[in-house]
């Protein structure tokens, strides 16, 4: 029986090794590439995963018409409407004066507006100038009754308009607001009979009220009580305009008067510009 010699079977197994070697190491290598790769495939993919399921924060879009914008100012007038119904209007010529606080009490006492025709000479008065501001604050309307009262002066001397805007523009230093209604003096008849002087009324774009009924206070100092009287005998319309000035007589009986529409269904107003209306001797209805 033959038998391999020592040496021999040393180098063989020697060459065996070898071999097995050479073999494993490209397994060896390619193993650790394709582990390699593989982790770095999870480790994308796992980044990849988070960034799909952690929410980007959305960027607002705002279209034109969603873009805020600010609220332009309503430069639109206040719209006021005319009183319906029965209607009366108080006013009071030839303030300020001593008494206009006192009148001013006794309408603020009884929740009524009136509306003030103030003449010139008193409105330069600066004792009374406070009175003046607390008609308009209190909501009373205060026009122009001429800077001197004068017939030759305003009707004969053609002084009405300059008169009339004159104490329009010591009404407006006084309480800020912007009056554009006279009352004449005695009335627009005769007065303002010339068309010229009307006309001149409708250029300066002032507007001018007459009146409903005269309760002739001015003449009755002795006779207050008569007052009422003239005022309740003429009371036959729907809407009056009541002739007053700032006497001591009209002062006492102005709660009875008062009273005396109230008891008869009519409501208290004061004139607004937005709905002026005619009420003038001459009829003119530009005025």
């Amino acid at each position: 029986m033959n038998q391999t010699p020592p040496r021999r079977r040393l180098k063989r197994k020697v060459r065996i090794s070898l071999l097995m070697i050479a073999f494993a190491i490209p397994t060896l290598f390619m193993s650790f590439t394709v582990v390699k790769s593989y982790f770095a495939d999870e480790k994308a993919m796992s980044k990849e995963m988070i960034n799909q399921e952690t929410p980007k924060p959305e960027v607002p879009v705002t279209t034109p018409e969603e873009q805020p914008t600010e609220e332009a100012p309503d430069e639109k007038e206040e719209i006021v409407e005319p009183p319906t119904g029965k209607v009366v209007y108080l006013t009071f010529d030839d303030g300020p004066s001593h008494l206009t606080k006192d009148f001013l009490d006794v309408l603020e006492a009884n929740d009524v507006l009136a509306t003030f025709f103030m003449q010139g000479t008193n409105l330069q008065k600066e004792n009374l100038q406070d009175s003046v501001k607390r008609a308009t604050e209190n909501g009373h309307y205060v026009g122009a009754h001429s800077m001197t009262h004068d017939y030759k002066t305003l009707y004969k001397d053609f002084q009405f308009v300059a008169e009339m805007r004159e104490t329009l523009d010591l009404i407006r230093d006084i309480t800020g607001t912007e009056p554009n209604l006279v009352r004449a003096p005695y009335g627009s008849a005769p007065g303002l009979n010339s068309e010229q002087a009307r006309n001149q009324i409708v250029e300066n774009e002032l507007k001018l009220w007459d009146w409903t009924i005269d309760s002739e206070d001015w003449s009755l100092a002795k006779n207050p009580s008569q007052i009422v009287t003239n005022i309740k005998n003429s009371t036959k319309r729907e809407q009056e305009v009541i002739l007053m000035h700032e006497k001591e007589q009209t002062l006492a009986v102005l709660p009875e008067i008062i009273e005396f529409y109230k008891s008869q269904g009519y409501q208290f107003a004061v004139y607004h510009e937005s709905y002026h209306f005619e009420l003038n001797f001459q009829g003119d209805d530009r005025l």
